[in-house]
């Protein structure tokens, strides 16, 4: 089985302020030791982890040196790979963003980082647009809708991720308050930015009830988001299957439901394309990939869709592929990871372990993705 790849970043001054009154620990992380502070951030993740330990098989953590995370995993006996040598000298906040850079480069579903708002920040300052992160509340101000709501809801809420609950995406806010002002007495906060991160969407009970999810009505509310979202000149390849049949009926277009397609501002260019010609319409031309699951197995790519070979999938790029797939067909898998099967094993290795579906209006899950390995 292959694994599935987290990111850990701790921030081992993190929280330091708190105890010594000092209403943060942005730069005084000495003076607060030298008060007696003890660090927490450890112990804080830690408690997170500890409910990844039901899984710990099925993960491989990427981390940095020591008090960054590779001590803790190595205690708790998780895989880890420490992706640079330990530096001198306490860690800073140069350190986290050089930190999140090597973890996206390297290809994680998911960065978890331990820290408070100072940390978020540094986070928002490096990280890409659709990176999920999720914060373990660790610091003195929490005010950041990026964080669980404890450290044991962060290590839930990635276990679920792990294990193919439907988990949601969103955006969360970075907020940060002027610790100097805060010191004078004064209550100064900013906007620093928006990060990318799951939720718990509750949907696997819904979605087992009957009636709880029309899927006309997703479909349509689906169609309602990609006609809004339209980008001109941008050629959109749908896959077969009803569901993409469905989404282009509700944008009133006329597609083949076996059969790939493109659509380019909104009409459709080409119908039942061959790989061929579907590879010289993507090769140099900008172009979105849309397809989605087969119910109850889960094969995205290399089942009843070969047209869409690697080497269109590469023209394309990963980054522009979208998986649409209403929660009730997500819900026939029972957990198990969505497939890729393309042919291609350096190419199939180059997915994620967790891939972004549209699942309804404006509405974003990350759910699971395997190669079957």
């Amino acid at each position: 089985m292959s694994r599935f790849h987290l990111g850990l970043i701790i921030n081992p001054l993190a929280g330091l302020g708190g105890p010594a009154g000092l209403k943060g620990s942005d730069g005084v992380a000495a003076q607060a030791l030298a008060l007696g502070s003890a660090p927490k951030a450890a112990q804080r993740t830690r408690t997170a982890l500890e409910g990844l330990l039901p899984v710990r098989e099925r993960l491989e953590f990427l981390t940095f040196p020591g008090s960054m995370g590779a001590e803790l995993l190595a205690d708790m006996g998780f895989a880890h790979r420490v992706l640079e040598e330990a530096g001198a000298g306490p860690t800073s906040a140069a350190d986290t963003r050089r930190a999140v850079e090597r973890l996206q480069d390297a290809g994680v579903a998911l960065i978890l980082f331990a820290g408070g708002d100072g940390t978020a920040r540094d986070v928002c300052a490096a990280v890409r647009e659709d990176q999920p992160v999720l914060g373990i509340p660790a610091g003195v101000k929490i005010h950041s809708g990026v964080y669980a709501i404890s450290p044991r809801a962060a290590g839930e809420l990635t276990r679920r991720l792990v294990e193919g609950g439907l988990v949601r995406l969103a955006s969360g806010e970075v907020r940060d308050l002027d610790e100097t002002a805060l010191r004078e007495g004064r209550v100064a906060a900013r906007w620093y930015g928006e990060l990318c991160v799951p939720e718990e969407g509750g949907f696997v009970q819904q979605v087992k009830q009957a009636g709880v999810e029309s899927e006309e009505l997703v479909l349509s509310d689906l169609a309602a988001w990609l006609e809004d979202s339209w980008e001109p000149g941008v050629r959109y390849v749908f896959g077969p299957g009803s569901t993409l049949h469905g989404l282009a009926q509700n944008l009133g277009l006329q597609t083949t439901l076996l059969g790939v397609d493109v659509i380019e501002d909104g009409q459709v260019i080409a119908e039942d394309v061959n790989e061929l010609q579907l590879h010289g319409l993507v090769a140099d031309h900008p172009a979105r990939l849309l397809v989605t699951a087969i119910g109850g197995q889960g094969h995205i790519l290399g089942r009843g869709n070969q047209q869409i070979s690697p080497r269109v999938v590469r023209a394309i790029g990963l980054d522009h592929l979208r998986v649409v797939a209403t929660k009730r067909k997500l819900a026939t898998l029972q957990g198990r990871p969505l497939l890729v099967d393309t042919g291609d094993v350096q190419l199939d290795d180059a997915f994620p372990d967790a891939v972004r579906v549209w699942a309804g209006y404006k509405e974003e899950l990350l759910y699971p993705l395997s190669t079957g390995v």
